[in-house]
C-alpha cells in the first residue's frame, strides 16, 4: 500500500512562512512528478506547483515569487516553501505524486489526505 502524508500545515497571519512536506511511503519503485495543489469549499482543486524528477518547476501564477517547490529523491518526499502569504492563499493543500509500484507496472496518481493552511490575523 502506497501513502502520502501532508503536514505542515497550521494557522499563519498575513506576510508570514509556512512550509510543508509530503512523504510518500510503501512499496515504490520510482515516482514521476510531484505537485501541489489546493482546494477551498465549493471551489475545484487547483494547481499551486509541480516538480519533475529532474527538478524541473511549475507555479500558478498566484504563487510565483512567494512558494517555492523542491524534493528530495532520496527520501520521497517533496516541499512547498511558502513565504508572503496571502488570505487567499488559504486552504487544504494536497499532495500528488506518479507512482510506480513495480517493475511491471506503469504510474498512477495518488495523493494525500490533505492538510490545511489558514492565513488570517
Amino acid at each position: 500500500q502506497v501513502q502520502l502524508v501532508e503536514s505542515g500545515g497550521g494557522l499563519v497571519q498575513p506576510g508570514g512562512s509556512l512550509r510543508l512536506a509530503c512523504v510518500a511511503s510503501g512499496r515504490i519503485i520510482s515516482i514521476s512528478a510531484m505537485g501541489w495543489y489546493r482546494q477551498n469549499p465549493g471551489k475545484q482543486r487547483e494547481l499551486v506547483a509541480t516538480i519533475t524528477t529532474g527538478g524541473s518547476t511549475n507555479y500558478a501564477d498566484s504563487v510565483k515569487g512567494r512558494f517555492t517547490i523542491s524534493r528530495d529523491n532520496a527520501k520521497n518526499t517533496v516541499y512547498l516553501q511558502m513565504d508572503s502569504l496571502k488570505p487567499e492563499d488559504t486552504g487544504v493543500y494536497y499532495c500528488n505524486g506518479g507512482i510506480r509500484r513495480s517493475l511491471l507496472s506503469g504510474y498512477s496518481e495518488r495523493w494525500g489526505q490533505g492538510t490545511l493552511v489558514t492565513v488570517s490575523s
